[in-house]
């Protein structure tokens, strides 16, 4: 991966020959002729490291320094100067010089310089990725047959690098498939970089993945590293991959080839090391025949497949599922934790997920969260489930069919309450509607803002409820 290396210095004799040795040496080199030109290129171009001449007009080196510090800290700097002194070399590393080089420059040294400055930058956004891997990483739950089979096929192929191509379903957990290949491989410690091919307009896309220069179109101000620069080293996730244009699904089959590209708008050709991880809901055999996706890119991402399942056929998982986010999100919204009772379970054993694990999530942290208080310490029951579900359908299905034993959805201390489900859920709904509203003042909006419903919609059921202020 090309390093963008800053020049500024007053003398231009200087600045060429160090541009010529530089560009020789593999860096993409800018350069300045003044501090103040100099601070208008690192805005633009946010360069690796800057050169950076002490004694300069107008605007000398030490100055520029303060002044690169201020609006950038993170920026490596290295100090040049014809006229060194220990005491010059002191000022500029407590303003947070990198290094100081005295001239004439020995090339030598400032490879080394310039090789250590590459160092602590790899290491510090190596850093930073593990960081948020570490706080967003997730782990496969389930110990259902196929879940087995996934969990060890991620064990065997984690460590080559072969391109993965992931599908399933939409919410079955693709992407922590991915994350699962990416942290058990020797790249665990580089960027793991998710890109949903899906979200981006087509226009920027390229953009997005391959970077840009500046001016490369309008409103390209600034240069841009793309998705592939920034997973240099580590795992570029491309999920929904078959949304991605033709003309893109070209691009990343080179990539994929030779392991290099150029930023839109640019000429030069940037290498880089990245171990592609793609998925999609879409039947991609089906898209060639159709003409929309390439057939070549698919073998070559096709080298190691996964298929994720629906949750409808690994039931035996949701359990263990529903266990783990019960006790997720009641640490994350801090909440008593609670326990399924065995009659909710088994109706979300056999409701059919339509939504797969993501539905589930979703309905688990809304129980957490809209759980009234009078209701802590008890289990989630079938009522719970089925005011929050929303599903009428199948509301009537677990009346008709018996899939709960009767009265299973009312608290055994609800003597003289409701004498069917839908009564039962009637009345938990009228009760938490009070309740909520009670809470936010009467406020309409907020109230039904909390509850996740429409203004018209908790309209509807304060009259039908008969509710009254």
């Amino acid at each position: 991966m090309s390093r963008v290396v800053l020049i500024i210095d007053d003398e231009d004799s200087i600045r060429q020959s160090l541009k010529g040795a530089l560009q020789d040496e593999g860096f993409r080199v800018i350069d300045s002729g003044s501090g103040k030109t100099g601070i208008e290129l690192i805005r633009n171009e946010r360069p690796d490291v800057v050169l950076l001449d002490i004694w300069m007009p107008e605007l000398d080196g030490v100055e520029t320094l303060r002044q690169i510090k201020s609006e950038w800290p993170d920026q490596a700097v290295v100090m040049m100067s014809g006229h060194g002194s220990i005491e010059t070399a002191v000022r500029a590393t407590k303003l947070g010089a990198f290094d100081f080089v005295e001239k004439p420059l020995s090339l030598e040294r400032l490879l080394v310089i310039l090789h250590n400055v590459a160092n602590v930058q790899d290491l510090a956004r190596e850093n930073q990725a593990l960081r948020k891997q570490i706080q967003k990483t997730k782990f496969l739950v389930g110990e259902s047959p196929v879940m087995q089979q996934i969990q060890e096929m991620i064990r065997r192929v984690a460590r080559t690098t072969g391109s993965v191509l992931i599908t399933g379903e939409n919410g079955t957990g693709k992407e922590l498939v991915a994350q699962s290949v990416h942290a058990s491989s020797p790249r665990f410690n580089k960027p793991f970089v998710e890109v949903n091919c899906a979200a981006i307009p087509e226009e920027l896309i390229e953009s997005e993945l391959f970077g840009h220069e500046r001016g490369a179109f309008t409103g390209a101000t600034n240069l841009r590293r793309g998705k592939f620069d920034l997973a240099h080293g580590g795992t570029l996730f491309l999920d929904e991959i078959g949304d991605m244009s033709l003309k893109t699904q070209a691009k990343i089959l080179r990539i994929l080839q030779e392991q290099k590209f150029e930023r839109v708008g640019g000429v030069q050709t940037i290498s880089v090391d990245v171990r592609v991880v793609a998925a999609t809901n879409k039947d991609l055999k089906m898209e060639i025949q159709n003409g929309l996706f390439r057939e070549d890119l698919f073998y070559r991402l096709n080298v190691i497949p996964f298929y994720v399942p629906p949750l409808r056929e690994r039931r035996e998982d949701i359990p263990l599922l529903s266990g783990h986010f019960l006790r997720e999100f009641s640490l994350a919204h801090a909440r008593p934790l609670r326990e399924m009772s065995p009659e909710a379970l088994r109706v979300l054993e056999v409701y059919p997920w339509p939504g797969n694990v993501r539905e589930l999530k979703n309905l688990i942290e809304r129980l957490v969260i809209l759980t009234p208080e009078s209701e802590e310490g008890y289990p989630i029951t079938v009522t719970h489930l089925l005011s929050n579900l929303h599903d009428d359908s199948f509301t009537v299905r677990v009346e008709e069919e018996g899939l709960v034993r009767p009265n299973s959805a009312v608290r055994e201390e609800s003597v003289g309450g409701p004498r069917n489900l839908k009564d039962a859920r009637q009345e938990f709904e009228k009760e938490l509607i009070l309740k909520t509203l009670k809470e936010h003042d009467w406020n309409i909006s907020k109230a039904a803002q909390a509850l996740g419903i429409e203004r018209s919609h908790l309209h509807r059921k304060i009259k039908a409820f008969g509710i009254e202020s």
